[in-house]
């Protein structure tokens, strides 16, 4: 089928122009999120504008991505061996769509993406399909999608570094000992989800590679800032979240190599993983899997996931990313200039302070519970942050001081409001965050260390929120 019908739904979105039309020079100019003029009240009376702070978690959809799928909305149908015009249409716009992430990523001609429902399950999928014996080598500042899916192999967790140098010696070392004939894996984040430092990644691939491994790249952090080449990195597969890529919730991507994802059994069984299925002489049944994508993506797929994240691909692309990494590069650095005035707020951070990042830093503040500050700071300044152990429960103890072998519960305060917190608090922004937002946040800290809240908090379910 031609890709026409994906012409006539795509010609009705917003165009990149149009996203940037809100500021005569679109360089400079946050790109158009849902949720934008969104107004929340405040404990202390009247209303503002929330300012979402929390990208790394899920960043807001771009409005574009909004607009492609109310386009292709009135089209929906199921893809693939549909004979109607609405299934073919579909079926279209999923492969394009899985040509689209293909050249986002700048993958190999011969690499697969298939389509998952996350990071997470992506991470997951690979640990399935993992050669027998497989020696797999993490280390332990990973996020928990990262860190747990290995667990049912040989694996090894690596102390957290100080330095990226110190990354890939680590690494090296431990790779020295392994056993050189068998099939190992390296994990590795492309930026912290607790401190935004980009990670050596290109390095650590070389290194693997040269002890025989094979690399996977946590990209759920790099990727919506930073362009990610596959072929550039050198890494073997890649993975990556769709509600971190400005498009809205359930669909996320493995891409690389096709190898072990074919010669192992599906990560799901059912239709559209099967090629044929016959009943044999003894009752049991014979299935034939396809050795495409389609293999690990059974079951109806998530159609307007996967199409939400070909259309934020495509927007991020047409927007120019070293227009977007310039003005987040700004915003870090106000941010973080704007914090070190505050003797009592101490920024984490494994590299150091010239360390390439992303738009993700985290903090504590002395005398404070970082449930407390959080919840002040949403209560009276409208601003939307994280706090807790960020599911990277090992390097935020780590990077605290605490021991990184305590169970303790993510994001629960273990102190009333007030005292001080062996938990973090996070801000995180991006492509659609104005510089409004992180002037009132820098502007928020300093008012809340030098005055304190001005409500009253208490806990309830584990978290501070404000008293009635």
């Amino acid at each position: 089928m031609s890709a026409s019908p994906v012409a006539t739904v795509t010609a009705a979105a917003v165009s990149a122009d149009a996203c940037a039309a809100e500021c005569a020079d679109p360089c400079c100019a946050p790109l158009p999120v849902l949720g934008r003029d969104v107004a929340v009240p405040l404990v202390t009376g009247g209303e503002v504008t929330y300012a979402a702070l929390d990208y790394a978690a899920s960043a807001p959809a771009l409005q574009r991505v909004w607009d492609d799928v109310a386009a292709y909305a009135p089209y929906y149908g199921s893809v693939h061996r549909g004979a109607g015009y609405l299934s073919q249409l579909s079926t279209d716009l999923f492969e394009n769509s899985r040509v689209t992430v293909h050249e986002f990523l700048d993958c190999r001609d011969s690499d697969q993406v298939v389509f998952t429902r996350s990071t997470t399950d992506s991470l997951n999928l690979l640990a399935a399909v993992l050669p027998a014996d497989c020696q797999v080598f993490v280390f332990e500042t990973e996020h928990h999608a990262s860190l747990l899916p290995w667990q049912d192999a040989n694996v090894t967790y690596l102390n957290a570094p100080r330095t990226p140098a110190q990354a890939v010696e680590t690494l090296e070392r431990a790779l020295a000992d392994r056993d050189p004939y068998g099939p190992a894996l390296v994990c590795v984040t492309g930026a912290s989800n607790v401190t935004g430092e980009i990670w050596p990644v290109r390095e650590l691939a070389a290194a693997a590679h040269a002890h025989g491994a094979r690399i996977v790249l946590d990209a759920a952090q790099l990727a919506p800032h930073h362009p990610v080449s596959v072929r550039d990195l050198d890494v073997d597969w890649v993975a990556f979240s769709g509600h971190k890529l400005y498009a809205p919730f359930g669909s996320g991507v493995l891409a690389g190599r096709a190898d072990w994802l074919q010669d192992a059994e599906p990560y799901l069984a059912g239709g559209g993983a099967s090629k044929k299925v016959a009943r044999r002489a003894d009752g049991g049944v014979d299935v034939e899997w396809h050795t495409t994508a389609a293999r690990h993506e059974a079951g109806s797929p998530n159609v307007i996931g996967v199409y939400s994240i070909a259309s934020a691909c495509k927007a991020l692309t047409d927007a120019g990313f070293d227009n977007l990494v310039r003005r987040e590069q700004a915003l870090v650095r106000k941010v973080r200039e704007g914090l070190a005035e505050v003797p009592a707020v101490k920024v984490l951070s494994l590299f150091g302070d010239d360390a390439p990042r992303v738009g993700v830093i985290s903090f504590v503040v002395e005398g404070w519970n970082s449930s407390h500050f959080a919840a002040a700071l949403s209560a009276e300044y409208g601003i939307g942050v994280r706090d807790g152990l960020f599911c990277a429960h090992p390097l935020v103890r780590t990077l605290l001081g605490s021991d990184p072998q305590d169970p303790g519960e993510c994001g629960a305060p273990e102190a009333e409001p007030g005292e001080r917190s062996l938990n973090a608090i996070r801000v995180s922004f991006g492509a659609g965050t104005p510089d409004e937002h992180v002037e009132r946040f820098v502007g928020a800290v300093k008012e809340l260390v030098a005055n304190g809240a001005q409500w009253n908090y208490r806990t309830e379910g584990g978290r501070c929120v404000p008293a009635v």
